[in-house]
């Protein structure tokens, strides 16, 4: 990919840019192997947050940018879009791996 983006001239860089926004800044981050793997072990699919302990954490998109050290990524581009949120019912059929009937009946 950064090869591809070395080839570009500015004009065709600039294009990329105001469809994107800083998108191909995200070329130039150097991944820090040791916090990569501390994120992936805490990383906790099932609720969408970094478990800690008993500890839930979800980090916001600044603080996110501060740990990968890319300061200059902008929250309203193509790469930052607010994620599907499931209803409450179907997060806690999730949780609880009951059925719809059985939590409807309890949240009632």
């Amino acid at each position: 990919m950064k090869e591809i983006w070395d080839q570009w001239d500015n004009e065709t860089k600039q294009l990329f840019y105001c469809n994107y926004g800083d998108l191909p800044h995200l070329l130039s981050v150097k991944v820090e192997k040791y916090l990569f793997r501390a994120l992936a072990q805490f990383w906790n699919p099932a609720y969408s947050c970094f478990t800690f302990g008993k500890v839930d954490l979800t980090p916001t998109v600044e603080e996110y940018t501060t740990l990968l050290r890319c300061p200059r990524i902008q929250v309203d581009k193509a790469y930052s879009r607010a994620a599907s949120v499931p209803p409450l019912l179907k997060k806690l059929m999730n949780i609880t791996c009951m059925s719809e009937q059985w939590v409807a009946e309890r949240i009632q």
